[in-house]
């Protein structure tokens, strides 16, 4: 995710926190008497804090290494202002296994809670007066608010997650999204007045991103809907620049200022050797290296795509590398390249016929 800082790995999942994250680091230090000269205080609730974020990453590898047991890589963990996301490389095929996934995070608060409580750590119910002022109690609080928040039928959210796969397993999948994004958006709409009557910002922060994320979703399995059954030939584009390993960085630019393709794959004798995007080009260009070679800012590791493999088989590799075009081999040789333009242009062109058929 871009604007993160990368904290390490662990069980082989890199860990990252945005930069809005260390903000909000910040703002609880000030708004807790850091400018007031009351260190003490402002650490104490940075500590609590940061306290309250160790359990939203625990409950993040909950559902990666749940996700783990049915195969599915998770790219990363990136903690956020309003919680964490873990960004699996594909969701669960199947509705049990998305169920499983998604109450996993909630089983491990849960698991947190049930420690506290037996080991008597702390009791229920909690003193609100010991909640800021003991740990014990605080990472209670904390557990049982995202346990009960997570489980809220409302789409990207755990209990949102659980919903569509429960409706998956009667109705079709497109269909089971449509109903439960959109309970998933009518929740977001009742967070945020909540949130506006109770002049509590983050919550009309949080109404926003489930609104948002929910839409998402709906979108993307109605385009892979559209796509269903294609193969890379159909998107791929057959006309296109390739650079050589070896050419200036000024080639480059001039052909991304000659016409609309933003990446150019490389070539050295004829075999692909990986691929310039507009982003890799702009940052050599900064660097002043406008005459350097083409191969010293080119990304290496890029896979190529098959003409014959299914389409969205090749728009996971791209999502999951972060690439908004692949090229296409066939025989050892570059045929095509595929980009994410090309992909929404055949979703429309199918879009469109498909609404001129029915019409017919």
């Amino acid at each position: 995710m871009r604007w993160s800082l990368t904290l390490g790995r662990i069980a082989g999942i890199r860990v990252e926190i945005h930069v809005t994250f260390l903000l909000f680091v910040g703002l609880i230090a000030v708004q807790n008497g850091l400018l007031k000269g009351r260190l003490h205080e402002a650490l104490i609730a940075v500590g609590l804090m940061l306290m309250a974020f160790g359990c939203v990453v625990l409950h993040e590898f909950g559902h990666a290494l749940m996700a783990r047991r049915f195969g599915i890589r998770t790219l990363d963990i990136v903690l956020l202002p309003i919680g964490g996301v873990a960004r699996l490389q594909r969701m669960p095929e199947r509705p049990q296994q998305e169920i499983a996934v998604a109450l996993a995070g909630p089983a491990v608060n849960l698991a947190i809670v049930a420690t506290l409580l037996l080991t008597r750590a702390v009791q229920w119910p909690v003193d609100p007066e010991t909640i800021t002022h003991r740990a014990p109690e605080f990472l209670l609080f904390v557990n049982v608010v995202m346990l009960l928040f997570n489980l809220i039928p409302a789409f990207p959210m755990d209990g949102g997650r659980v919903l569509r796969a429960a409706l998956a397993l009667k109705l079709p999948f497109a269909r089971a999204t449509r109903i439960a994004t959109r309970v998933g958006q009518v929740v977001a709409v009742l967070f945020g007045l909540a949130g506006w009557r109770l002049n509590q910002p983050m919550l009309i922060f949080v109404a926003l991103f489930v609104f948002i994320a929910a839409g998402e979703e709906r979108a993307l399995v109605q385009q892979r809907g559209s796509l269903a059954g294609l193969l890379v030939r159909a998107a791929m584009m057959t006309q296109f620049d390739a650079l050589g390993a070896r050419d200036p960085l000024r080639r480059a630019m001039d052909l991304l200022l000659a016409g609309s393709q933003q990446d150019f794959p490389v070539l050295d004798g004829g075999a692909l050797v990986g691929i310039l995007s507009r982003g890799d080009l702009i940052r050599a260009l900064q660097n002043g290296g406008i005459d350097h070679p083409v191969e010293g800012w080119m990304a290496h590791d890029v896979p190529a795509a098959d003409p014959g493999e299914p389409l969205e088989d090749a728009l996971s590799r791209m999502r999951s590398r972060g690439r908004n075009a692949l090229p296409v081999v066939d025989g050892g040789k570059l045929i095509g390249l595929l980009t994410l333009e090309n992909v929404g242009d055949l979703v429309l062109v199918h879009g469109a016929l498909r609404g001129a058929r029915s019409r017919g």
